[in-house]
């Protein structure tokens, strides 16, 4: 290229920069004074030649920071280092209201003989880029913090957390109360005056905020606020000044509803397939900028991003609420009164799990108590939480051991989860159940765990009573083992506590801590069982229940010597004589004769059976409880069976008027034979 066009383009390229260029160009002499300025540049600030030639950048521009810049340009005028793209925040000339943002890049003039001439400096107008960027940065805080819990309020606050400080001076999110409670709510627009919620405030000015947290009060009507539920559409709302106020009569209702020194909101409803569920309020107060179509926008885009999460916690919550019902609709009111025990419970619902309980009366005075938990959420683990309740009342009125009672119960589980088609994702039933029985008349208990935790049992004195209870697998439907028992005779006063992993589980890591605060809070004799587990609940529970909370307790008592009457026979046909004998007589030591006639028949009748179809020898057994108890027990295993006589037979009606003079009657097994036994009812 010849010299002459080079010179040529140098001037076209200079010409270009000066007039045509869209980034505004300053040339400042070595004492950083205006010498030259672009067309770009005068268009930037609307300034004159004559208000920036020969002056320095505090004297042109003195709302830039003047100190910082001419630091900057002092080192690139003496080092040659060059600025590239400094970012400077500033008024608007022409709108002190409004901020802007310039990038400054700088760089050092010489001449072909070294001579500095001074500083070139390039300032870019990147307000708009910059804005785009913090409304794309605090969309993307939205995206990452918002919804982390299925907590409608949790989730409400965090939505105000995202918007304040750098969008809004205030933040104030409501909500309707039925979001809240999980009921169903209908698509469409609110119906003017309805109530709603305040469930989040969050300010950065000084001071009280505008409404209280928590408070209920329906929207003022007409408003932009009820237009907005209305019409599920944002509002942007500016304060008018007095010169405008005839444009909008009634606004200084709206102006009131705003509140001192707020110039400007956006109320955007919360809405999830138009329906509405809350709104949010963007307010600005010490910021002088007024809120612009596109914060609009991001308003919008904000509200819908809370608003899927609400929703989803609405729907937890719902479905939590019915599940809660189911499983407090299939667990005991409270449990029966029963001679062999005293019991009271406490159930708290937590996040997940289906806990249960049971007091069940069996045969003999005996109590079986029973305690479970079934993993999961929802309705599938309150509905499998039901079914296994349902096993173990039945199984239990089988007088099944309790080792035996958790195999079946470990069958079922595996029925159950033969029978269910689980999603993708969705667990099969898995339970824990602790079964126990308490027999008053020795004082024995048995006990069998299937992956539960063990009882705590604390004598009378305060003493931990040793139940070393082995621990098996859960009810899974493995069958992998089997259940063990062990029985130990229990002082009598002995408290026991069942209880579920959810109640000792949560204030720290080892849950043998939980399970040491319980003991300790037990170990007062001299409290009722109600005000233990109201001890329990605000000692041992944690603060926040990751799942359900479940604890039995059950003071153990014995019957009376004189309330039991027990003979050994013979397996001879003379001794049904002697056996009616013997019980008439304890009938009338007991004052009950009046039961004398029915409950010769029913001795009779069992008696004879155990005779013809058992093996000796005989024992017979007079309990004096809630009703009278007759057992008759022989050692063999031999079931005995009804059926239905002809007119012909000689026999086969036996157990038939056994079970007709009986409020109860059935059989139990043990290692040594069966016991047949009846339960009539005693007036008074």
């Amino acid at each position: 290229m010849q010299d002459t066009d080079r010179s040529d383009a140098d001037e076209a390229l200079l010409e270009a920069l000066f007039t045509r260029a869209p980034a505004g160009l300053f040339v400042l002499d070595p004492d950083l004074r205006v010498i030259r300025f672009n067309a770009a540049a005068r268009g930037m600030r609307g300034l004159t030649d004559d208000r920036v030639l020969g002056r320095t950048i505090e004297e042109f521009a003195p709302a830039f920071p003047a100190a910082e810049l001419n630091d900057l340009a002092r080192t690139c005028l003496e080092a040659g280092t060059s600025v590239r793209r400094h970012k400077v925040r500033a008024p608007r000339p022409n709108d002190h209201t409004a901020l802007m943002t310039v990038a400054l890049s700088m760089f050092r003039l010489r001449d072909r003989g070294g001579r500095v001439l001074g500083l070139a400096v390039m300032v870019e107008d990147i307000t708009a880029q910059e804005e785009a960027l913090a409304r794309l940065e605090i969309l993307n805080d939205a995206h990452r913090v918002i919804g982390s819990t299925l907590d409608p309020q949790t989730t409400a606050e965090e939505l105000a957390g995202v918007g304040v400080g750098r969008f809004a001076d205030t933040v104030l999110v409501e909500l309707l109360d039925d979001v809240l409670t999980g009921r169903r709510l209908l698509p469409g627009p609110v119906r003017a005056g309805a109530p709603m919620r305040r469930v989040a405030t969050r300010t950065v000015l000084d001071g009280p905020g505008t409404t209280a947290t928590g408070s209920l009060a329906a929207l003022p009507f007409p408003t932009p606020f009820s237009q907005s539920v209305h019409d599920l559409k944002p509002r942007l709302i500016a304060r008018l000044s007095a010169d405008e106020a005839w444009l909008a009569p009634g606004r200084d209702r709206v102006d009131r509803l705003l509140g001192p020194g707020v110039h400007s909101v956006i109320v955007a409803p919360l809405t999830v397939h138009s329906t509405v569920l809350g709104l949010v309020a963007f307010l600005r107060v010490e910021q002088p900028h007024p809120f612009e179509e596109e914060d609009l926008r991001l308003a919008d885009e904000l509200a819908d991003r809370a608003a899927l999460s609400i929703d989803r916690a609405r729907h937890y919550i719902r479905e939590r609420t019915v599940a809660t019902a189911l499983q407090r609709r299939l667990l005991p009111v409270s449990p029966p009164q029963l001679p062999a025990v005293d019991t009271a419970f406490l159930h708290l619902s937590g996040e997940a799990g289906a806990d249960w309980f049971d007091v069940i009366p069996l045969s003999g005075a005996r109590t079986a108590l029973a305690c479970g938990t079934v993993e999961g959420r929802g309705l599938e683990a309150a509905a499998a939480m039901g079914q296994l309740r349902t096993v173990v009342q039945t199984l239990a009125r089988q007088d099944l051991p309790p080792e035996d009672l958790l195999g079946c119960l470990d069958e079922t589980v595996d029925r159950l989860n033969a029978d269910a088609t689980p999603g993708p994702g969705e667990p099969q039933v898995f339970a824990t159940c602790l079964y126990l029985v308490y027999d008053p008349v020795n004082g024995r208990c048995t006990a069998a765990s299937a992956g539960h935790p063990p009882p705590l049992a604390i004598g009378v004195d305060g003493t931990q009573v040793p139940l070393d209870l082995p621990l098996g697998g859960p009810l899974d439907g493995e069958r992998d083992g089997g259940y063990r028992a062990v029985t130990v005779e229990l002082p009598e006063q002995t408290l026991l506590a069942l209880y579920t992993r959810g109640l000792v589980a949560g204030r720290d890591e080892d849950p043998t801590g939980g399970r040491q605060r319980l003991r300790h809070v037990l170990v007062h004799p001299d409290r009722d069982l109600t005000g233990l587990c109201d001890d329990v609940a605000y000692a041992v529970v944690p603060d926040r229940l990751d799942e359900d909370a479940m604890l039995l307790l059950a003071r153990t008592k014995r019957l009376d010597s004189d309330r039991v009457a027990l003979w050994t026979l013979p397996a001879e046909p003379a001794v049904v004589s002697t056996a009616r004998t013997m019980v008439s007589q304890q009938l009338l030591a007991w004052g009950l004769a009046d039961l004398a006639d029915s409950t010769g028949l029913i001795v009779s009748e069992l008696v004879t059976n155990a005779i013809r179809y058992g093996e000796g020898p005989i024992r017979v057994r007079l309990i004096r409880d809630r009703g009278l108890l007759c057992e008759v027990s022989d050692g063999s295993s031999t079931a005995p069976h009804m059926r239905l006589a002809n007119e012909g037979d000689e026999g086969g009606r036996g157990l038939f008027l056994v079970m007709h003079l009986s409020r109860r009657w059935g059989t139990r097994y043990s290692a040594r034979g069966k016991t047949v036994w009846s339960e009539q009812t005693v007036d008074g």
